[in-house]
């Protein structure tokens, strides 16, 4: 079965790749996702406050700070809260690059604009293939509108583009005004695909303590319905590539975001509590599924069920949301 797929303007071989995750950290756990079958490595992201502090720790040596520099770094993450460093990371992407055949994606995390960017430069030299830029901002003032916070993440996208020749994926969240006139929009700024969508991690509160508590849920596939419907009304529409991540765990789901526009699913969650040799039986089963349907190859498949071929469009747009709640009865 021809399961072959064009993401970020690679022709890969299927669409199934880890998605960005602690994995990486690992050189032996690269290997078994390269054997399992991975069509690209994701690296996990480095981040902004990473880069950032890095860069006030350098300015405070070479200077002889004064108070304000070292004030200025305890707003910033320890180095020990994260599992590589700057340097590392470039080493640990060498490593990577070195060791697998597939495509190796690296990532940056961050909010602002800013001379962490350029690192986007570093990342290039140390041989990665493509670049996620994970754009996790939470607006939180009052006084920052929409269309603010789409400006500064257009102007990071130009940045970045303008420093270095990759493959530019853009992850986002689901939380914008207007998120199909923005994807657009980064798609004129020539964003080469978009990832739908980053999961921003929500603090609980202890009641008793009075502190907040920070966990990790992984997904559940209750996420995708989401992404689903964000890959269907973008499919079609768009030059940039279309990949999800969150909330893909077994073959129907791989099926249902292919359907809906997917070039690329990304899988973590199921890879983290399965291994990495999930990924070879998602996508034999997804062979054996589109033989059993008499599809000819995956491509036939991708987008048939997008906002602009599916049989019922509503479904997608607001006569589905007034259908459902009418129709609404109690179970008896």
């Amino acid at each position: 079965m021809d399961l072959k797929t064009t993401y970020l303007g690679f022709e890969l071989e299927h669409p199934l790749m880890p998605g960005a995750s602690p994995m990486v950290d690992d050189l032996d756990t690269v290997r078994r996702l390269e054997d399992a079958g991975a069509s690209a490595i994701v690296l996990h992201s480095l981040f902004e406050e990473q880069l950032t502090g890095e860069q006030l720790v350098t300015h405070h040596a070479m200077e002889q700070a004064a108070e304000s520099h070292a004030e200025a770094q305890s707003y910033m993450p320890s180095p020990s809260d994260f599992a590589l460093g700057p340097e590392e990371y470039l080493d640990q992407l060498r490593r990577i690059k070195e060791s697998v055949a597939v495509p190796v994606i690296a990532s940056l995390n961050g909010s602002s604009e800013g001379g962490w960017l350029e690192f986007a430069r570093l990342l290039a030299e140390a041989g990665a293939d493509a670049l996620e830029l994970n754009v996790y901002r939470l607006s939180s003032d009052v006084n920052v509108s929409g269309a603010e916070v789409e400006k500064h993440t257009l102007s990071m996208v130009r940045d970045v583009k303008a420093a270095v020749a990759l493959p530019l994926a853009i992850k986002l969240s689901p939380y914008y005004s207007a998120l199909a006139h923005f994807a657009a929009a980064l798609d004129r700024e020539g964003a080469d695909g978009l990832i739908l969508f980053n999961r921003f991690y929500q603090a609980d509160i202890d009641i008793e303590s009075l502190e907040l508590v920070r966990s990790l849920r992984l997904s559940d596939p209750a996420e995708l319905l989401l992404r689903l419907r964000w890959l269907a009304i973008l499919s079609g529409r768009l030059s940039a590539s279309l990949a999800v991540t969150g909330g893909v765990h077994n073959v129907v789901d791989v099926i249902k975001a292919v359907m809906s526009g997917a070039h690329a699913v990304q899988l973590v969650s199921v890879l983290l509590r399965h291994g990495p040799e999930r990924l070879a039986t998602l996508r034999r089963q997804l062979a054996e599924w589109l033989e059993e349907h008499e599809y000819e190859s995956l491509r036939q498949m991708q987008g048939s069920m997008d906002l602009q071929r599916c049989p019922d469009p509503q479904a997608y747009e607001r006569a589905n949301y007034v259908n459902i709640l009418q129709g609404w009865q109690p179970s008896s």
